[in-house]
């Protein structure tokens, strides 16, 4: 599958979508993205929806981390939407400490929590 990335602001979201296998390069690509909606809407809640993506090799979620080391005093919430444990596993290894949140299948779930409608 080919690689595609959608950024875009959704109500008061920044909505992050990943599809295929994500390389080091789309990765800082989406981080980029996001970031300039952060700064553009003053919206720091961050949805990745990655129903459709396929795990990538272990450094990729690493670049993430080392991206995220970069980001100073800006600070996200994020929910991660994912299918199967794998790319769980691989989300927490890419945010680490962050304010975050992995979800299995569950978007309206992951919504709710970041707009402070559920616990957890």
């Amino acid at each position: 599958m080919e690689n595609q990335l959608w950024v875009e602001p959704v109500g008061n979201l920044i909505v992050a979508r990943l599809r295929g296998e994500p390389t080091e390069a789309i990765i800082r690509e989406c981080q980029e993205r996001v970031l300039l909606l952060v700064k553009d809407t003053g919206q720091a809640l961050v949805l990745y929806d990655g129903l459709e993506m396929e795990p990538p090799p272990v450094d990729v979620p690493l670049s993430q981390r080392k991206l995220d080391e970069e980001l100073g005093l800006v600070q996200l919430r994020r929910a991660i939407v994912v299918p199967n444990t794998k790319l769980a596993y691989l989300a927490r290894l890419a945010f680490g400490e962050g304010d975050y949140r992995v979800f299995y299948n569950d978007i309206t779930a992951a919504i709710m929590w970041l707009e402070g409608k559920m616990q957890g």
